[in-house]
């Protein structure tokens, strides 16, 4: 089983809010993004490929002003996005790296390995938006409290719709973006329990993410129009 870094998650009091975070802080704007029904959420993306993250990119994500999700009630959206500690962190603070997604091959192969550690990664869903290039599909683990997990150091899995078996399916957003001036350079977590996430982290090959005893957290590096910048979780 393999996974890679697939996308670094930032969470936003709103999208207006995370787009003039991301020009201050990394110098670009960031591109578009789409609209997710299901949990009532939006959001606006761009690549931070590089030789290290082939396929990484980054997404600010926002709660949708007066969009109630489709998921049915009772059920949290993905990310912790209905927390109220978070949610009180970034009114204060501003957006925050808050998660990130790994991408593998089959998400169901890869939820029963952590279930072998003891590990409920979530339910797998379906969930899929318009593009210009086509329908984007995909499947991802959300857990019904909507917890992210070892602070957001256990990364949401997602598997990406399959172009050989429907044409009509874009097999990747990254494939519609044009580089950005952001790349990412690294990527670790810091948990009291390293080995224990190490352990989840080898069950589904996940690659490229450094694990280091401290602390909770998540820590991204990134080469910017501005110069190197790092963002920190610092334990949300």
């Amino acid at each position: 089983m393999k996974a890679q870094v697939d996308h670094l998650v930032i969470v936003a009091a709103s999208l207006a809010q995370g787009v003039a975070w991301c020009e201050q802080t990394l110098g670009i704007t960031p591109g578009p993004g789409g609209e997710h029904p299901l949990m009532g959420t939006h959001n606006r993306l761009f690549s931070i490929a590089s030789p290290a993250y082939p396929r990484a990119y980054f997404e600010i994500i926002a709660l949708q002003p007066g969009i109630t999700p489709t998921r049915a009630t009772g059920l949290q959206r993905w990310f912790d996005m209905d927390d109220a500690m978070l949610q009180s962190r970034v009114a204060s603070a501003g957006p925050q790296l808050v998660h990130f997604v790994a991408s593998v091959g089959s998400v169901v192969s890869a939820v029963k390995a952590l279930a072998v550690l003891g590990l409920d990664r979530g339910r797998v869903v379906e969930a899929s938006r318009q593009t210009d290039s086509g329908l984007l599909s995909w499947r991802i683990t959300v857990r019904d409290d909507g917890q992210r997990l070892f602070y957001g150091g256990l990364p949401t899995l997602i598997q990406w719709g399959d172009a050989a078996t429907d044409p009509a399916l874009a097999s990747h957003p990254l494939d519609a973006m044009p580089a950005s001036g952001v790349t990412l350079q690294a990527l670790h977590v810091q948990h009291p329990r390293p080995d224990s996430l190490q352990k989840a982290h080898t069950a589904i090959g996940l690659a490229g993410v450094d694990v280091r005893p401290g602390p909770p957290n998540l820590v991204a590096t990134l080469q910017t129009p501005r110069g190197l910048v790092t963002l920190e979780s610092k334990g949300i």
